[in-house]
Formats: C-alpha cells, sequence, structure tokens
C-alpha cells in the first residue's frame, strides 16, 4: 500500500468537509462491478472495460458522468448534476459517488473508495476523467472543491487496473501566467504509477497524442496486489557514506547491448541490472547511482521538427512523474509488473552489499517551455504555484537548469509534493539516497538556506539517508558552499577539474593537486562538514568518458546533430598523441591506459567518496562525443564485448584491485580531516608552477590501518627519480602500484618487497607504496 503524506493545515482552507455518504445504487449495478478482476498477489496491469456508461447515464436523465469518445477534438465540458442516475448504470465501473476528501492528496483507498484529490489553486472547475483504453473513451466526472483542493471519491471503483487523469480549466491566457490547456486531459503529480507508452520507443503512441489533444499519460495505482516479498532476512547494507565508492550507471545502458549477455527481453531493464550484479561484485563498488528511473518521455526529442529528432533520450532527465518508476524499465506489461522489477533489482542489489542512490530531478520536468511546450501535467494544472516565473516579466517562466520551466520548489505545496516523492521512494522502494539538484533559487537569486533543502535535511526519514548535492546550474555554481547543515554532501565539480589538469601535465596544478587529494578542506572543512561530503569524480555521465578523456584533445559530438556545438568545450582531455583511435599506436595506446590507472589510483587514494562510471573499469568509449544523452546505440551503451580485450581486461583488474584496497584501508576513508601529524608532504617548492611531480606519506597515526602508504605522481614527459623517506621503525617498503608496469605487476596486493631507497618514477606514472614489518 503506497505511503502518503497530506498537505499541512494552511493549504486546505476548510477542514469542515467531512466524507459524505455514498449514494446508493442498484443491485443490478453492483452486479456489475465483479467483472472488474481484483486478483490478490502482484499482475500485470489490466484494462478498463466499460460498456455503454454514457447511454445509461443519458437514459436515466443524468449527466454526471459524460462519456467522450477520442475521436472528440473538443470535448463539451462536463455539466454539473447529481450522482445517483449517473453510478445506477449496469456497467459502470463504480458503484456510487461522493464529494471525497481533500486529503491526502493523490489517488488513496478509503473503506471501500477510491479518493482522488489535486491541488491547483488558479483551476476554476476540474474534472476526472477515467479512461477506457480498449473502447477509447473517456468518463469524466466534476469534482468538488474545498480551499484550493479538488476531489472526488468513487464507491466499488476496483483498486488497480484503472486509468485516470484530470481535465483543468482557468481563466486567462499567458498574460496571466498560467498555461491552462483545457483540450489536454493532465497527469496526476501524485500519481504512484504512470501508464502510456508501454514499449521503448513505441511511436504510435507518440503519434496519437499529437493527433487528439487528449493523453499519452494516464495516472494508475495498485492497491490490490499483496505486498512485495522482500525476505525474512531482508537488510539494507547500511553502508557509511565515507565507506562508499559509488558507480554512475543508467539502468538502459548497462545491459541494452547483446553483447552484455542478457536474455532480449531483459536487456536494458531492471531484471538485467540483476543479471549483471556478479559484475558488480567482482569489481568491489558498493553503491551504484542510476541515472533517472522516474517515468519520462524518451522520445521528447521527435514532438517537433528539430535538428535532434532522430535522437533518443536515454539519461532520462525529463520527469513526468516524482513517484512513477519508468515503466518502460521493466520486463512485464505495465507500470504495476515494472515497480515489481523495480524492488527485485533492490532487493538482489542490497542482497549484494550494494546500495541504490537514485538520480534525481526536481528543478524542472518534462513540460519543457514556452518555445515547445508539452503541456501533460503541472503546466496545465497550476503554472503559477508547480513553476517560478520572471518577476519581472511575470508571464515568462524562468528556465535556470537550461532543460525546461524552473520548477517553482520552495512554494509551501511544491514543497511538499517533493519530500513526500523522496519519502515514497524510501518506504515503497527502499532506496538509500539520492543525488540531484533543486531548490536552491527563488525569484531569481540564490538562497542561503533553501526551504526545501533545509527541511529535507531536518527530516525525520530523510535527513537518515544519504544525499547528494548537484551544486551548480544555469544560475549559481555552489562548490563549497551549498548548505548542509550536516547532512548533505555534493559533487565536487573542482575535483574533476584539478585531477585532470595535473595528471595531463598542466603548468602550476601541483597544489590544486594536493588540495583535492586531501580532501578539498578549502571547500569542505567548515560548517561541521568533512571530507566525505565532497563526492570525487574525474568523469561523470555528461562528459568524457574514462578513454575518451584520454583519448580525444576535443569533443566530436556531430552525430547529436546541433552541429557540435552542444557539450562543454573545457574538457582538460589529451588524447596522448593521437585523436581519437584512427592513428594510435601500441606507444599511444599504452600511454592512454596509462594514464587511465593514474586517475583511478588519484581517485581511490583520494579523501572523500569516489566514484566511478559505468564502463571506465573497461575503457568505455563514446568515440569523443561528450554529450550522448540522445544515442541509444553503441555510442551508449555499454561495451561488454570489449572486456576480454587484453588491455581492458587489465584496466579491469587494476580498477577491482584497487577498488578493494580503499575499502581494506581506512587510511583512505578518514572521518576528519588530515591533521599535520597525519601526512607528509615531500615538497620543499610548492611556488614552482613548472613542477609537476608530487609525493606524500599519509601515516598510519592510530596503528588501526594498512600501514603507511607513499604516493608519488609524475606528470612530466621524463623519469623522476625520487628519495623515499624513511619507513616506520622495523618496517620496509613494499611496491603496491606502478602504474607503468604492465599487468599484473601494475597491481600487486600484497605488496612486492624489496624497493630501493631511490624509486624512478616513470613519465607520466604514479606509484604506492605500503610499509610492512621487515
Amino acid at each position: 500500500m503506497l505511503a502518503r503524506r497530506g498537505l499541512s493545515g494552511a493549504l486546505v482552507a476548510s477542514r469542515g468537509s467531512q466524507q459524505q455518504p455514498m449514494t446508493a445504487v442498484s443491485q443490478r449495478a453492483r452486479r456489475a462491478v465483479p467483472s472488474w478482476p481484483q486478483q490478490p498477489g502482484p499482475a500485470p496491469r489490466r484494462r478498463l472495460q466499460r460498456r455503454g456508461l454514457a447511454a445509461a447515464a443519458a437514459a436515466a436523465g443524468d449527466d454526471r458522468a459524460q462519456r467522450v469518445g477520442r475521436g472528440a477534438r473538443q470535448p463539451a465540458p462536463p455539466r454539473s448534476v447529481g450522482a445517483a442516475q449517473a453510478a445506477a448504470a449496469a456497467d459502470a465501473p463504480f458503484a456510487a459517488v461522493a464529494k471525497g476528501t481533500p486529503e491526502p492528496l493523490g489517488p488513496s483507498r478509503q473503506g471501500s473508495a477510491i479518493n482522488f484529490a489535486l491541488y491547483s489553486g488558479g483551476a476554476t472547475a476540474v474534472s476526472l476523467v477515467l479512461h477506457d483504453a480498449e473502447a477509447g473513451a473517456d468518463t469524466e466526472l466534476p469534482m468538488n472543491k474545498t480551499g484550493d483542493v479538488w476531489h472526488v471519491a468513487l464507491e466499488g471503483l476496483p483498486g488497480s487496473g484503472v486509468l485516470y487523469g484530470f481535465r483543468v480549466k482557468g481563466e486567462g491566457g499567458w498574460e496571466t501566467g498560467y498555461r491552462w490547456d483545457a483540450k489536454r486531459v493532465l497527469l496526476d503529480p501524485r500519481a504512484p504509477l504512470v501508464a502510456g507508452r508501454e514499449r521503448w520507443c513505441q511511436r504510435d503512441a507518440l503519434e496519437s497524442f499529437a493527433l487528439d489533444k487528449g493523453s499519452q499519460w494516464w495516472g494508475t495505482f495498485d492497491f490490490d496486489s499483496q505486498p512485495f516479498d522482500w525476505g525474512s532476512e531482508y537488510e539494507q547494507p547500511g553502508h557509511a557514506l565515507k565507506d562508499l565508492v559509488i558507480y554512475e550507471m543508467s539502468v538502459r545502458c548497462f545491459t541494452a547491448a547483446e553483447s552484455s549477455g542478457v536474455a532480449p527481453e531483459r536487456r536494458g531493464t531492471y531484471l538485467g541490472v540483476v543479471d549483471k550484479i556478479p559484475h558488480l561484485v567482482s569489481l568491489g563498488v558498493n553503491a551504484v547511482e542510476l541515472l533517472p528511473v522516474f517515468e519520462y518521455d524518451e522520445l521528447e526529442l521527435q514532438r517537433w521538427k528539430n535538428p535532434r529528432e532522430h535522437m533518443v533520450n536515454v539519461w532520462g532527465y525529463s520527469h513526468m512523474s516524482f513517484f512513477s518508476p519508468m515503466t518502460r524499465f521493466g520486463c512485464g506489461e505495465g507500470p504495476v509488473a515494472a515497480a515489481r522489477d523495480f524492488k527485485t533489482m533492490v532487493k538482489e542489489l542490497h542482497a549484494a552489499g550494494i546500495e541504490v542512490i537514485l538520480d534525481v530531478v526536481y528543478n524542472h520536468t518534462a513540460e519543457l517551455d514556452d518555445k515547445h511546450p508539452y503541456t501533460i501535467s503541472f503546466r496545465g494544472i497550476d503554472s503559477l504555484t508547480y513553476y517560478q516565473v520572471d518577476p519581472a516579466q511575470f508571464v515568462q517562466l524562468i528556465n535556470y537548469s537550461g532543460c525546461g520551466h524552473t520548477v517553482n520548489a520552495n512554494h509551501p505545496v511544491v514543497k511538499q509534493l517533493i519530500i513526500d516523492s523522496l519519502v515514497h521512494w524510501v518506504e515503497e522502494y527502499h532506496v538509500e539516497a539520492w543525488y540531484g539538484g533543486g531548490g536552491a533559487h527563488s525569484k531569481g537569486n540564490v538562497l542561503s538556506a533553501p526551504p526545501l533543502i533545509r527541511d529535507i535535511a531536518k527530516h525525520p526519514v530523510l535527513s537518515k539517508k544519504h544525499l547528494i548535492a548537484e551544486p551548480w546550474d544555469l544560475g549559481a555554481y555552489q562548490v563549497g558552499s551549498f548548505p548542509n547543515w550536516d547532512v548533505w554532501a555534493e559533487w565536487n565539480g573542482k575535483y574533476r577539474d584539478d585531477i585532470r589538469r595535473f595528471i595531463k601535465g598542466d603548468a602550476g596544478m601541483k597544489g590544486g593537486f594536493a588540495t583535492r587529494i586531501a580532501g578539498s578542506a578549502d571547500l569542505y572543512n567548515n560548517h561541521g562538514r568533512k571530507p566525505y561530503h565532497g563526492i570525487n569524480f574525474v568523469v561523470a555521465h555528461d562528459g568524457f568518458s574514462l578513454y575518451d578523456l584520454v583519448a580525444y584533445n576535443h569533443k566530436h559530438n556531430g552525430t547529436n546533430g546541433e552541429g557540435n556545438n552542444d557539450g562543454s568545450n573545457d574538457n582538460f582531455s589529451w588524447n596522448c598523441g593521437a585523436e581519437g583511435d584512427s592513428g594510435a599506436g601500441e606507444g599511444v595506446v599504452a600511454l592512454r591506459f596509462r594514464q587511465m590507472r593514474n586517475f583511478l589510483l588519484a581517485l581511490m587514494a583520494s579523501q572523500g567518496v569516489p566514484m566511478i562510471v559505468m564502463g571506465d573499469e573497461i575503457a568505455q568509449t563514446h568515440y569523443g562525443n561528450n554529450n550522448w544523452y540522445g544515442h541509444d546505440n553503441g555510442i551508449s551503451h555499454m561495451h561488454w564485448d570489449t572486456a576480454d580485450q587484453p588491455e581492458r581486461a587489465a584496466l579491469l583488474r587494476f580498477a577491482s584491485e584497487l577498488i578493494r584496497f580503499r575499502r581494506a584501508c581506512p587510511l583512505l576513508r578518514r572521518s576528519e580531516f588530515l591533521r599535520p601529524q597525519d601526512i607528509t608532504w615531500h615538497e620543499h617548492d610548492w611556488a614552482n608552477a613548472e613542477s609537476r611531480f608530487l609525493a606524500w606519506t599519509l601515516h598510519d597515526t592510530d596503528g588501526k590501518g594498512c600501514g603507511d602508504l607513499y604516493f608519488a605522481f609524475n606528470a612530466h614527459p621524463f623519469e623522476v627519480r625520487a628519495a623515499l623517506p624513511q619507513p616506520p621503525a622495523g618496517q620496509k617498503w613494499s611496491r603496491v602500484v606502478d602504474t607503468s608496469l604492465p599487468p599484473p605487476k601494475d597491481f600487486t596486493p600484497g605488496g612486492n618487497a624489496g624497493v630501493d631507497p631511490e624509486y624512478g618514477v616513470s613519465p607520466f606514472g604514479a606509484i604506492m607504496l605500503m610499509s610492512k614489518p621487515a
């Protein structure tokens, strides 16, 4: 059963309205209800089956329930009449109509009735629309109003298989800031599940939306199925944030390729992820960060003529629902089966000790902007509530994200919607953490204490989860200054840039490299923050892959259809001597794999929380495309067929060993920032901008680590002879990592003894030594 949070008292003007008694109906009508199956246990979505409701209602002289055919381009408005005759139809999908209650918002089961409640402060009339998918007809019921909430209850309506939406009317055109569109049937912002396009990239549904101005997306619910069986011994992993090693991945792209070895019906799905859990376990990661899995429209770029209409959105940063899992990532038919598949994925990941982080987007939606409007929900329900409006031009909805209208996340109604969404994913789907943005702006200003961010941090449930922010968008760059409240971590974009620049050999980057390795104290050593409040990464989904970072000097986004003008130009990449794979000789390829090992070593040696990206462990390429969001093909899909190539298999082994070493060594996962006695920097001339060599020793001061660790990184094109410091008394140095050595010598898990007092660190090489008893 769905757990919901109601609105606070300030949002409902009147509390005096109580649930009204249901109108009596004929025995004939009641006998019709069981024809709607209500089977216990999980089941695929069932379509509505209704026949002759409008005719029966008209014969009784009552239009309370009005039936509208799919071909009607401008349906007549429902007329307000009584409920008894409409409900008496022999084939009605419900037995009676009542006023309903304004809380909770969304659909809820109240006794033997299903209650529907929708917030819309500016609407003048709202109808509940029940959709008959097979007959291609809709049944409309006028809703009642209490304060700014519209509501109605239906006795005897099935607890699952119902498709519904809302038709919302209001006064005033765009000059008022509203975006009313009574032609559209709108998706409930709180629909627990979404039905619409059943198959990935199903174009016929897209075309029907454009033709009939009705709805392609319908809310639905499942109050009938038995609760999901999480198992009697089920436990969530419960890892501390400082102990995480995060693997960012796309559900679709992870197993979409035939080379994944996943059965065809499970490729690109939640259950496809389940099939590849052994790979994640072998790699050693203990958290996956899933690119958006809320319901979204993968064909959003194909709704109008544009240079990108050949593209398919595989990233998913266009939510149309904050509560429903992406239906087309499921293997079964419809949203109920997809929700069950999602829970199965989470359960199996947890059983393997892997936490689940969701990449969520609450700062914009799939409704885009006024240039290419896609009115499917918030926009047509109450645009002045759900979106921010330019204070200087009241009619203009603001776009801070660069992806569409900015959600008005600090409005009390919207803020509660977002918090309820997060709680829903905790209680219903058992996720541990979120990464995303939203709520940092209000009327063009960056807020120092955004109400939404604060309320999430103080929430009794959410504050106990891992909360990760993306502290930048078109309106602000807040790395190191994002509000924290001792809870919020953030993606450390400065880590990415400084690590890239030092390792590729840029001058003057030694100090920045040292600061990032040590945990970015310049950013996070304030207001009670810890090193683990910085999420360290060298690459992320939106940019070059790790291989492309060392194989391309320039982006190659021509296949995106925008003349190579999209995507970042500030990549701080180096191709090691040849652009792409064409003309890359053995020396260039060897250097590229050495540089990838350097990046991985730096990442796992840094204080803070490391994150790698799907495919980095096998040198995944996007062929130089650093903005591959719209490709559902070899550009985006994981290249499992390359994993057996010697260089890539060796990189996978290196990454796995390195991750395991980090997870076993407390020195690399400190809870506090480094003290002077914890680290020795073997550097006497920090001002020398031409120096591209840095070495340091982490000291096992508490005797609880893995011995002292010595690191040296050489970004010069020549060898540097490093005089090693004395190891602790009674110990000697053993070589664990030398990125310039051929595998498997590049990583020796137990350490290789016999290290000379002076070590030659190879050009563009890095080493890690460990002190061990002599």
